[in-house]
């Protein structure tokens, strides 16, 4: 049974771009104006955040989209006042839409005497007064498990498929799923079932800390279009050295798919020069104007995705059913053509 209230978003400074797409998508759903909630999120002199809300929020369902990359303490502490902010004036849900969820890659203790910096955030946004969050491709399922609120992780796994079919149609006969390690081998295979196609792994291995890792192919990739699939591309040194060794193993073209484009140091550049044709990532980082310029990479957007998962939570419906490419496809407006 949907509320009577209807949801309102407010943004952070991390990606407004993603926040107003998500707006006008709803608009366009809703067939009425759905705006962001009027707010300042400042900086005093000290560089403290401040946060106002301008309009009433009490008793509404308040949606915060902010992703938490660079500058990631930055983003994460405006989104933990921006909650406190919205708590205390009585707002009577609060959902964190987080594009991207920076600390990911700290899931876990690989070494003596390091922190579990994924499970502190969580701890953090929770305590904030956050009762649900949605996401996409956490970099480790089982962060899900760090919250002890609702968690909702979405995939770009179908919007893949639907922009792979899109541009590789009559093709896909020749395509091959990559996976860049053997810990994103789950993630590379879901992509190849949903497309059709065969997968291979890269091996990667170290001979001593901080030497440039080994890779071997795993797979024949022979004349095959491969397809590097990944969750997040930080400095593309491991990217554009696995395109390498698939084009030494006999790969006619590389391009890679990665959710969350980091790109971080001298990314963009690597990935410029480098001997993949293309990079897509997705909007859930701003893009920067250097990775907005570069001429292989391309971005798709997840606004309409966000969008959706919104409306589904807000009415109390399946967000799971966004999962699936046949479900995802009218909901992109014909922009991937399945015919």
């Amino acid at each position: 049974m949907p509320n009577m209230t209807e949801p309102k978003l407010i943004a952070g400074n991390s990606n407004r771009p993603l926040a107003n797409a998500i707006a006008r998508r709803m608009s366009m759903h809703r067939g009425m104006s759905v705006g962001l909630v009027d707010a300042r999120v400042e900086r005093f002199n000290d560089q403290e955040i401040f946060v106002e809300v301008f309009e009433n929020v009490r008793g509404e369902d308040m949606y915060i989209i902010q992703s938490t990359s660079n500058p990631a303490n930055d983003n994460l502490m405006e989104l933990l006042i921006m909650t406190d902010a919205l708590k205390r004036s009585s707002a009577s849900r609060i959902t964190a839409v987080i594009p991207y969820f920076g600390y990911a890659r700290q899931d876990r203790r690989a070494k003596a005497r390091t922190p579990i910096s994924a499970k502190l955030v969580a701890n953090l946004i929770t305590e904030a007064g956050v009762d649900r969050v949605l996401t996409m491709d956490l970099h480790a399922a089982q962060i899900q498990g760090f919250f002890d609120v609702p968690v909702d992780n979405l995939y770009a796994s179908p919007i893949f498929a639907l922009d792979i079919e899109h541009h590789f149609k009559g093709k896909l006969d020749t395509v091959t799923v990559v996976s860049p390690d053997v810990g994103g081998v789950a993630r590379a295979r879901e992509l190849a079932q949903r497309i059709g196609c065969g997968l291979a792994i890269v091996d990667k291995r170290r001979v001593k800390a901080g030497e440039v890792a080994e890779m071997t192919v795993i797979g024949d990739v022979a004349g095959q279009t491969c397809i590097i699939v990944d969750d997040i591309c930080d400095t593309a040194g491991t990217l554009c050295k696995a395109a390498e060794v698939l084009v030494e193993g006999g790969a006619s073209e590389v391009h890679s798919y990665i959710t969350h484009g980091v790109l971080s140091g001298p990314a963009v550049e690597r990935i410029t020069k480098s001997v993949m044709k293309s990079l897509v990532i997705t909007d859930s980082i701003e893009p920067t104007e250097a990775v907005k310029k570069a001429k292989n990479i391309r971005i798709v957007p997840t606004a309409p995705m966000f969008a959706q998962a919104i409306m589904n939570i807000w009415s109390g419906t399946s967000v799971s059913s966004l999962f699936d490419a046949e479900t995802l496809s009218p909901i992109y407006e014909g922009m991937y053509s399945r015919g």
